[in-house]
């Protein structure tokens, strides 16, 4: 009974699912117009899910799905109601891991939904908007480019102004916005805030909140290879197939081990992923033995790991970044790195040890600290207080 709870991933298949079929050939249009939209569920807030239109990691447009939450109490201001931008939390690979079903209650995904929930309600307890993406791949047909910067970048800034466009929200189309996001959302809240100025520049961008982000990956694909997250290093793996295809990793590098857990892993949800895959060395997935950690200074693996390092391009808007001390997924110096590189480049940024109740499975109990403290410091930049950067230490 207790498995079940933790791995769960029974869809629940519907009609609602003919939602995530985009239009086919695609509509013109600009980045974040809003595809098509519907009523959704969730508790105490008019909740709308949506398709808009973003670009994907070559610059090619796509349709991303996501949805549009605003709390029925009051905004108390100053100023119009704030957008906020959830960068979900690892939902999994599985199209019915999609948050925009998980949180609606269309679909169930597995324990990690609780945590996306948590981080919404604790957006919507401030009165914030929430826009939640679902990232490319994730619900509609295709392939989720997990962690992958420049994709989830314009997926989390798209969604602002899909929100912002959204008919019966409410919402002003050049209000106050901000980012936050723990895990895969912290990368991408960060990888949005690299590229907000030059991407999406018409946004009034206060704040962007980033917990435990993924920011180098070349370190990661040490660290998860054989340990209890491997699965995570899995997902990266299909995440740079789709994104680079030119990479040919299922194709040329998997053995006939690892083209079967790919294929098994693009169905799972999170939790499912984890106990599946835990310890797994990706040594016996190549045909040559060899990890994946020991490709990354060859063509084309140089360049992609490159191309997806976190805290290469200074933020324009305030940032604050939070890591546990004792994180068993991601490690703690990561996070510290990016913030200082971030400093380094002269941003506003801030960095801060993030508390957890217990050293054991501190990544996963980081979350349930991480989403208030988002909150708070976004109703602080909200509230026009000024940001208390800490590079000078």
């Amino acid at each position: 009974m207790l498995t079940a709870l933790l791995i769960g991933g029974a869809q629940q298949a519907g009609a609602a699912d003919d939602f995530y079929t985009p239009p086919s050939p695609l509509p013109t249009g600009d980045n974040g117009d809003v595809v098509k939209s519907e009523p959704a569920q969730y508790a105490n807030a008019t909740s709308t899910r949506i398709m808009y239109l973003s670009r994907d990691t070559k610059d090619k447009p796509i349709a991303v799905t996501g949805s549009v939450i605003v709390p029925d109490r009051a905004w108390p201001g100053p100023g119009p109601r704030p957008v906020v931008a959830y960068a979900p939390f690892t939902a999994g690979m599985g199209d019915h891991c999609a948050p925009s079903k998980t949180l609606a209650g269309q679909s169930s995904g597995d324990l990690a939904e609780g945590f996306q929930k948590g981080f919404v309600d604790a957006l919507l307890g401030k009165g914030f908007a929430v826009a939640q993406t679902d990232y490319e791949g994730l619900g509609p047909p295709g392939e989720h480019s997990y962690v992958m910067r420049v994709s989830e970048a314009h997926t989390v800034l798209d969604v602002i102004r899909a929100a912002q466009r959204t008919p019966g929200t409410g919402l002003p189309s050049d209000g106050p916005v901000g980012i936050a996001g723990y895990s895969e959302g912290g990368s991408a809240a960060a990888s949005a805030a690299e590229l907000a100025a030059s991407y999406a520049p018409e946004l009034d961008v206060k704040g962007v909140y980033s917990g435990a982000p993924p920011a180098d990956k070349a370190k990661l694909a040490e660290t998860l290879d054989g340990s209890m997250y491997a699965a995570f290093l899995g997902y990266a793996l299909i995440g740079i197939d789709t994104a680079y295809p030119e990479s040919k990793i299922v194709d040329e590098l998997a053995n006939d081990a690892g083209r079967k857990l790919f294929e098994e892993a693009r169905t799972t949800c999170t939790i499912q992923a984890v106990f599946s895959y835990m310890f797994k060395n990706t040594s016996t997935l190549t045909k040559d033995g060899r990890p994946v950690s020991a490709y990354l200074n060859e063509a084309p693996f140089d360049r992609i790991v490159a191309e997806n390092r976190i805290g290469g391009i200074k933020p324009a808007m305030p940032v604050l970044v939070e890591h546990a001390v004792f994180d068993d997924a991601i490690p703690y110096d990561i996070g510290k790195r990016m913030a200082k590189d971030w400093c380094d480049k002269g941003a506003e940024a801030e960095f801060r040890d993030l508390f957890t109740l217990s050293p054991v499975l501190a990544h996963a109990m980081g979350m349930s600290t991480a989403s208030g403290n988002a909150a708070n410091w976004l109703n602080d930049r909200f509230a026009g207080k000024a940001a208390n950067g800490n590079c000078e230490k």
